[in-house]
C-alpha cells in the first residue's frame, strides 16, 4: 500500500497532533501516524502550562479547553518536612491563564485532534506504527508504516519525528544524540483523594524522598521520584515497605497506600535526559522529546513539545505550500528552538545534582536549600520561577495567517 502527504508527522503525541493542526490550519496537507489505537495512556505528564493555554488563546480555543474537566495551580509550593515554601507566583505572568492547568492528557489530544479534523488537509492514522524511512540517493522521502492491514509506504515532503524519547524514526536516521545523564527514575502511581486532603502543593520532600502530587480530581497521581537503578531493591523488599515508605514522604496518604495491591500499579518512568547535535538531515526534522528528552522535573516537556510545534509550523508552513522546503529551513527550527531547551536541561541537571542528590543522600528531611528560603522571604522573587516553569525561556506564539 502507498500514499503521498506533503508533511508526515511519527508520534501523536503533544508535539505531533499540535503540529499536525497548525499545518492543516495553514493549508498543508499532513499525516499523523500514531502506534496505539487511542490516546488513553494513564501516568503521563498532566500538565498544560501558561505558555500553552496562550497558545490555545490566540488559537480562539481557549474557552473549550477549559471546559473540559480540569485542576488550577495558581502557585508551586513544596513540603519540606512539617515546613511549606512558597516557590512559584504564577499571578504575575503576561497570560492570560495566570496557572498551570492539570488535565488527563488524553483529553488534550482528543481535543487538538477534534479541532483539526475540521480541516480537509488534515489526516490522523492510528495503529499505525513508523517502522523505517523511505530514502531516496540519501534523502528522507517518506515512512515505512505498520497497520492492521499490512504495511503501507507513506511519502512525504517532510518528515517530522514527534515519537519522543526512544525515537524510532530519530534511530533510523542515525543522528547522533548527546546523553547528559539522569540520576532519577520515577515510579507513577494513584492513591485515592478524600475530603479535607490538603490543597495541591506539588512537592514533598521527606527523609531521602521526594514525590510529587497531580490532584485528579478523585484520586492522585503520584510521581515518586527514585534514585536510578534502585526499583528491583525496593521490589525485593516487598510492596508493604515501599507502602510505609509513600506514608512517611506524605503522611496524609499513609491509610491509603493499601491501594498499590500490585507492582504493576506502579509503572517505572526511566529518566533521560539528552539532545541531538543536529536535529535534521534531508527531508527530516525532529522535534519534541525526538530532539531532546527532559527531565520530569519542572513538568516543563510537554510545554516545550508543543513551543517547538509551533515554532515548526511558523518556519515552514510557508516552504511546504509553495514547495520551496530546503535543509537551511531545518536548520532554522533547531536555531530557533535548541536554545530554551538545552537552558532548561542545565536547570534540570543543577536540580538532580544539589537538590535531588542531596535529599537522597540524606537519612533525615533535609532543610530547604538557601535560594528557595530566598524566594520565600522575598515574595517578589517567586516571579522568576514562575516565568521559566510557566513560560520558558522562549515562548511562541501562532504567526498570523
Amino acid at each position: 500500500m502507498n500514499e503521498r502527504t506533503r508533511c508526515c508527522i511519527a508520534g501523536g503525541g503533544p508535539a505531533g497532533v499540535m503540529l499536525g493542526f497548525l499545518l492543516a490550519r495553514a493549508g498543508v496537507e499532513v499525516t499523523v501516524l500514531e502506534k496505539h489505537q487511542d490516546f488513553l495512556r494513564d501516568f503521563r505528564g498532566d500538565t498544560i502550562h501558561p505558555s500553552t493555554l496562550e497558545v490555545m488563546y490566540e488559537l480562539g480555543l481557549l474557552e473549550d479547553l477549559l471546559r473540559l474537566p480540569h485542576e488550577e495551580l495558581h502557585g508551586i509550593e513544596a513540603h519540606f518536612g512539617e515546613r511549606v515554601l512558597h516557590l512559584a507566583d504564577l499571578s504575575h505572568l503576561p497570560t492570560h491563564c495566570k496557572f498551570i492547568a492539570f488535565m488527563p492528557q488524553w483529553d488534550f489530544l482528543n481535543f487538538l485532534a477534534r479541532h483539526a479534523q475540521k480541516f480537509p488537509q488534515f489526516r490522523l492514522r492510528m495503529q499505525a506504527e513508523v517502522t523505517d524511512l523511505l530514502l531516496e540517493n540519501d534523502r528522507v522521502v517518506g515512512v515505512k508504516v505498520h497497520t492492521p492491514e499490512g504495511m503501507l509506504d507513506v511519502g512525504a515532503e517532510l518528515v517530522v519525528a514527534a515519537d519522543g524519547r526512544s525515537s524510532i524514526v530519530r534511530e533510523h536516521a542515525g543522528l547522533e544524540l548527546v546523553d547528559l545523564g539522569a540520576p532519577i527514575d520515577v515510579l507513577w502511581f494513584r492513591v485515592p483523594k478524600k475530603a479535607g486532603d490538603p490543597p495541591q502543593a506539588f512537592g514533598y520532600v521527606g527523609a531521602g524522598q521526594f514525590m510529587v502530587l497531580i490532584d485528579r480530581g478523585d484520586y492522585w497521581q503520584c510521581a515518586y521520584v527514585i534514585r536510578k537503578g534502585s526499583f528491583e531493591e525496593r521490589q525485593k523488599r516487598g510492596l508493604q515497605p515501599f507502602r510505609e515508605e509513600i506514608g512517611r514522604c506524605a503522611p496524609f496518604l499513609a491509610g491509603r497506600t493499601g491501594e498499590i495491591a500490585q507492582w504493576d500499579d506502579a509503572k517505572l518512568l526511566s529518566v533521560k535526559v539528552n539532545h541531538l547535535r543536529k536535529w535534521y538531515r534531508e527531508g527530516l526534522l525532529c522535534i519534541g522529546d525526538a530532539a531532546h528528552a527532559m527531565s520530569p522535573v519542572g513538568g516543563v516537556g510537554i510545554n516545550l513539545a508543543i513551543q517547538d510545534a509551533v515554532a515548526t509550523a511558523n518556519l515552514l508552513a510557508p516552504k511546504l505550500l509553495n514547495h520551496t522546503l530546503h535543509i537551511g529551513d531545518l536548520k532554522a527550527v533547531q536555531d530557533r528552538r535548541e536554545w530554551p531547551a538545552k537552558l532548561i536541561q542545565r536547570v534540570q541537571v543543577f536540580l538532580h545534582k544539589h537538590l535531588l542528590e542531596r535529599i537522597f543522600d540524606s537519612a533525615e528531611t533535609i532543610p530547604p536549600p538557601l535560594l528557595l528560603r530566598i524566594t520565600e522571604k522575598f515574595p517578589k522573587l517567586r516571579r522568576i520561577p514562575a516565568r521559566m516553569v510557566g513560560m520558558g525561556f522562549r515562548p511562541e506564539h501562532i504567526a498570523a495567517r
